[in-house]
């Protein structure tokens, strides 16, 4: 078990260190890609850039540059920006990073716990008025835009019903730190939990529902029936877990992606300045040291997502905690 840490670990490093090499090598040895004349603007003189490329050690080896840039972004944090002078890229990520892990923590307990609900019951209850009502539902949330739901949502709770005894209580739109105001963290990513959640519920009720019905055809069901096992024992005992699996793939690829920057709209449409935020912020100004960071961290919580997959197969199937 430890050996298979270790390895994991490993490979983690190696993935974290080619995805480092690609990134840099896009932004800053692409060619045409001048990181210098971005500094130093437009109609630059030639001493300017020679300067600038030497104050930011752009006239170093490109091994020489990449070491000090992972130096400055994972060692000492003083990376500064391009456009921003003077301003520190990792203290701006390590303030971003509290705001997405809490808009994606909460949205993913609460699209888990109720999607399994849903594909526990949906399953249980197969060709009934009841399954296709939570398939009908599932469907509607997938269909639904997250950008376009949470301007909806918006308009409900901010706007048109806010003075509302259901409503009244829906703070503005921002984020409140958990550590000055727990309660005020809470109310005011309830609504975007809710938004976030929907398109995920749908998702992840059908998925489990069809792994459920599949796995309820399978050999070991039928020997588990056979000794006078009950179908809810069988259930839960035997389906769901295995039927879990494809469900736990499916989370670690989304939960990743979404600390990782993928709920952008959602941070957008409810004033949360998160990973995505800072990252299309630095897009859009071509702020390559920003980019670089963003980029790194996000695809440090993607690694790392995969890997407790992994260690939760492990735990699911027993073949696996074998071999």
């Amino acid at each position: 078990m430890i050996y298979a840490i270790l390895r994991r670990f490993g490979q983690m490093l190696f993935v974290m260190f080619g995805i480092s090499v690609i990134v840099f090598l896009i932004f800053f040895a692409t060619p045409g890609a001048d990181p210098a004349a971005r500094i130093a603007g437009r109609n630059a003189s030639p001493e300017v850039l020679a300067a600038v490329r030497h104050s930011f050690g752009f006239d170093q080896p490109l091994y020489v540059q990449y070491t000090r840039m992972m130096e400055k972004i994972f060692v000492t944090g003083d990376l500064t920006s391009f456009v921003n002078r003077g301003w520190k890229v990792v203290p701006a990520v390590m303030d971003s990073i509290p705001v997405t892990l809490s808009l994606v923590f909460g949205a993913a307990v609460l699209w888990v716990v109720v999607s399994i609900i849903i594909g526990i019951v949906a399953a249980a209850t197969r060709d009934s008025w009841l399954d296709k009502l939570l398939m009908a539902l599932g469907l509607l949330g997938i269909s639904m835009p997250v950008y376009w739901l949470g301007e909806v949502m918006n308009l409900i709770t901010q706007s048109r019903y806010h003075d509302s005894w259901a409503f009244s209580w829906v703070p503005p739109l921002g984020y409140k730190n958990f550590s000055d105001d727990p309660r005020g963290w809470f109310l005011t990513l309830v609504i975007p939990w809710i938004t976030l959640a929907i398109l995920y519920i749908g998702i992840y009720g059908r998925v489990l529902r069809a792994a459920i019905i599949e796995s309820m055809q399978e050999d070991y069901i039928r020997t588990a029936r056979a000794k006078g096992l009950s179908e809810t024992r069988i259930l839960f005992r035997h389906a769901l877990r295995t039927s879990l699996i494809a469900f736990v793939t499916l989370f670690g690829l989304d939960f990743g992606a979404l600390v990782g920057g993928s709920a952008l709209l959602t941070e957008v449409v409810f004033g949360l300045h998160g990973i995505g935020k800072l990252t299309y912020d630095a897009l859009q100004n071509l702020d390559l040291p920003m980019i670089m960071a963003t980029v790194m961290y996000a695809s440090m919580f993607v690694v790392i997502a995969n890997a407790v997959v992994d260690f939760v197969y492990i735990l699911l199937d027993p073949r696996l905690r074998a071999s």
